[in-house]
């Protein structure tokens, strides 16, 4: 039965231990997965013409997601609390907002985690092959084997995030270390070489060198491949998600949203750079256009099978890093819901031993796991990527709106703000993230409504509207039960949830 007022002061059960290496890691990790190794390369497929600019356009996409990340760091310091993202615009901009924009968040990445945990079998079956395990790579190819190994390390992290944040933040923090390890392998092997060593290795193997010629620079290519590359830098936000867990949370959550943006940043960058300067930007064009190429791959041509083996290695670790701190997002935002009477109330059931939502972890397991088989089924990997891109987009946007409106709807929880106090500094970068996301949002709409697929159910932005409107038919639907039950809306969304 639901409460009759809004007076829900027993804490939530969740506990502080969280600190701050473990929240950089959080948001790190979700940040650093198949998108470094990737993106950048398979870019000169879905934007034929960026060409030589890759790496200008990957730091126009940081602009505004450094302006996000602000946003997140301002609002995450004045209320630190689980599903930090739906709490953050719920509170200062509006309870529908809040939950719809999450809600098509929350899909989104469900969907990416089952691609993260399919696509990472061919990583191992890469590593396989390359130390000549010919029978156990052809294994990995079939779909029982495939799916299964899939769905053991997505439960996997499953287990581990139930059983507490402790033993999240001892797992997680050794395999970043690892993975930053073996990605400093790419980036030591691309300045290593230039790229007349690797048109002459290209030519030894006996494959086709590609023309060195020059392409215009054209702004339509350019812009575009920011919206793409603008992808690369989402996840910093699941760091607000775990703000109910974390230790000395007024400044540890900022601090750590901006550890992320810095050190993934800065990674990117190297990494990218690092391996263009060995492949030439036309092969890589050359190769996209015909398969799936990736960093390893690339570079594999001039590295010893050990070294590849490495950065192969590297890359899986990297993708497995995303799955604990995805789920971790995932299922904080459902507890969140949960709490505020929006969502079922099961789900905000904490654990009396681990401290953990454990059935909204759960259940952020059972969606993901239909990511996993609708992967392996439909063989369309992207559009649940695409549905998130496009909700992060709207989500980041809010948040910067958030920041402008928080002051004047909820002067109490304002005056906690403890990162950009000055409202002067404050507004003009909240506002100018504003500008910037609607602006990356309608290119990537057009992009996406101007692409040619056999459907239009694979087009992403009209997936996203039918996922938007089932989240406000739930919120419809369950705010009016809490008006039955003589809820006080106006208090339950300008107040914080309980500890």
């Amino acid at each position: 039965m639901r409460e009759s007022n809004d007076t829900r002061n027993q804490p939530t059960g969740l506990v502080r231990e969280l600190g701050l290496l473990g929240l950089a890691a959080t948001g790190i990790c979700s940040m650093l997965g198949a998108g470094i190794n990737v993106m950048p390369f398979m870019l000169q497929r879905n934007v034929p013409d960026i060409g030589p600019w890759v790496l200008p356009a990957f730091l126009v996409g940081a602009i505004p997601a450094v302006l996000a990340a602000l946003a997140y760091a301002v609002l995450a310091s004045a209320m630190p609390r689980a599903g930090g993202s739906y709490i953050h615009v719920s509170r200062a901009l509006n309870p529908y907002l809040g939950f719809i924009a999450s809600f098509s968040q929350w899909f989104g990445l469900s969907i990416v985690v089952g691609v993260v945990s399919y696509v990472m079998v061919p990583f191992l079956r890469d590593v396989a092959a390359a130390v000549g395990y010919d029978g156990l790579a052809g294994a990995l190819e079939t779909g029982p084997i495939r799916v299964g190994l899939a769905l053991l390390f997505l439960w996997l992290f499953v287990a581990i995030n139930v059983r507490g944040v402790k033993l999240y933040e001892r797992t997680l923090v050794p395999l970043m270390a690892v993975m930053f390890l073996l990605g400093g392998i790419v980036i030591v092997a691309g300045f290593s070489f230039d790229q007349e060593t690797y048109l002459r290795a290209i030519e030894a193997s006996g494959a086709q060198v590609p023309e060195m010629t020059d392409i215009p620079f054209r702004w339509s290519a350019f812009l575009s491949a920011s919206v793409i590359l603008f992808a690369s830098f989402i996840g910093f936000d699941s760091i607000a998600q775990a703000g109910g867990e974390a230790r000395n949370p007024g400044r540890a959550l900022p601090a750590a949203i901006g550890i992320a943006i810095f050190v993934v940043g800065s990674f990117y960058v190297l990494f990218t750079m690092a391996v263009y300067h060995t492949v030439p930007w036309q092969y890589v064009a050359q190769e996209a256009a015909l398969r799936d190429v990736t960093a390893p791959g690339l570079l594999g041509v001039v590295l010893s099978p050990g070294w590849t083996v490495a950065i192969v290695g590297g890359a899986a670790i990297a993708l497995l890093n995303d799955l604990p701190a995805m789920l971790l997002s995932l299922s904080r935002l459902m507890f969140a819901w949960a709490e505020d009477g929006i969502f079922p109330s099961r789900l905000a059931v904490v654990h009396p031993q681990h401290h953990t939502p454990h059935i909204a972890i759960i259940a952020s397991g059972a969606m993901a796991s239909a990511g996993v088989l609708g992967s392996h089924f439909a063989g369309d990997f992207f559009l649940g990527v695409d549905i998130m891109v496009t909700s992060m987009l709207v989500n980041f946007a809010l948040m910067c709106v958030a920041v402008l409106t928080l002051p004047r709807r909820n002067p109490e929880i304002a005056a906690r703000i403890e990162v950009f106090r000055d409202a002067r500094l404050r507004a003009p970068l909240a506002a100018t993230g504003a500008l910037i996301l609607v602006a990356f949002l309608m290119i990537h709409i057009w992009k996406d409504l101007n692409t040619d697929v056999a459907a239009w159910y694979f087009h992403s932005t009209p997936v996203w509207l039918i996922v938007m409107a089932v989240g406000t038919l739930i919120y419809l639907r369950e705010r009016a039960a809490l008006q039955r039950a003589g809820v006080d809306l106006d208090q339950r969304f300008r107040t914080l949830p309980p500890e």
